[in-house]
C-alpha cells in the first residue's frame, strides 16, 4: 500500500509539473501575443500618420494656388486704389493749396462768439 500510495504522489508530482509547464507556455504565449498586438497597433498607427499627412499635404497643395491668386488679386487692387489716391491728389492738389491760403490770407476780424454773449452786445 505504501508503494502505490507513493506512486500517486509521484503521478500527482509529475501532473503539478506538466501544469506548471503549461501555465509557463500560456503566460509565454500571452506575452507574445501582448508584443504582437504592441507591434501591430504601432504600425496601424504609422500607416494612418502617413495617410493622414498625404491628405494634408494634397488639401495644401489645392488651396495654396488660390492663396496665392487671392494675395496677387488684392496686390491688383491696392495698387489700382493707390493709383486713384494719387491721381486724385494730383488732380486737386492746387485747388486745396488754394483754398488754404485763402484762408489764412483772407482773415476778417469778428468777435468771438462767447464775448458777445458777455455783455458787448
Amino acid at each position: 500500500m505504501a508503494a502505490q500510495h507513493s506512486q500517486g504522489i509521484q503521478t500527482l508530482l509529475e501532473a503539478e509539473k506538466e501544469a506548471a509547464k503549461v501555465v509557463q507556455a500560456a503566460r509565454q504565449y500571452r506575452v507574445q501575443r501582448l508584443k504582437d498586438a504592441r507591434t501591430e497597433a504601432t504600425k496601424e498607427i504609422e500607416d494612418y500618420k502617413k495617410l493622414k499627412e498625404q491628405e494634408f499635404k494634397a488639401f495644401e497643395d489645392s488651396h495654396a494656388g488660390s492663396t496665392q491668386s487671392a494675395q496677387s488679386a488684392v496686390d491688383k487692387e491696392t495698387e489700382v486704389k493707390l493709383q486713384k489716391i494719387t491721381d486724385a491728389y494730383q488732380t486737386h492738389q492746387d485747388q486745396v493749396v488754394k483754398k488754404l491760403l485763402d484762408r489764412v490770407v483772407l482773415v476778417k476780424p469778428e468777435l468771438h462768439r462767447n464775448l458777445k454773449k458777455v455783455g458787448l452786445e
